[in-house]
């Protein structure tokens, strides 16, 4: 009997023993998730930018909360933008939570509930948008809605020629148009 007691004894100690080790190896190991911004490694992190430029009869402004300029890469990541573009005829703003600029074409990318409106009525929302500044070329590969007095037009790709003022939805297009009062 005292042969058994001790047995049991020993199997318990030697449990405590290793719940206790198991749980002082497991305390070391503990992840801790940074508090704070993100460790990039931009050459530059600039708050708040306020960028403008003029050329052809047209005036854009570019603001953002966060800039991060990569100077390899020859990009600006951006954070929170909003772009307001003034043409001689009507403007637009488009604002979204995040893209790039790319330094030495000047194209730009804009994601993340992306919206553009236009002095006209339009309103055209999709989650990425691209300009291309050579060509003078809006598109996305990703679904588009556009609204405009009344309509709705959903697809799944947009290509627009603004110097053309012409412009392609792509894709399974939808088109929905109000009836007029007549």
């Amino acid at each position: 009997m005292k042969r058994l007691a001790r047995l049991i004894l020993a199997f318990v100690g030697l449990f405590v023993l290793l719940v206790a080790g198991t749980l002082v190896a497991k305390s070391r190991n503990v992840r801790v998730e940074a508090v704070g911004p993100a460790a990039t490694n931009a050459d530059l992190r600039i708050k708040e930018v306020q960028l403008e430029e003029q050329s052809e009869g047209v005036r854009w402004r570019l603001q953002a909360d966060q800039a991060l300029v990569f100077e390899k890469e020859g990009k600006t990541t951006l954070k929170q933008i909003a772009v307001d573009v003034q043409d001689q005829d009507r403007s637009w703003t488009l604002v979204g939570e995040e893209g790039d600029l790319y330094d030495a074409s000047k194209n730009f990318e804009i994601r993340r509930n992306v919206v553009l409106t236009s002095s006209d009525g339009l309103r055209l929302e999709t989650t990425v948008l691209r300009w291309q500044a050579a060509e003078k070329r809006l598109w996305t590969d990703a679904p588009v809605t556009i609204y405009k007095a009344g309509a709705v037009i959903h697809g799944t790709a947009l290509n627009m020629l603004v110097g053309q003022e012409q412009a392609e939805v792509a894709g399974r297009v939808r088109a929905t148009f109000a009836r007029s009062g007549s």
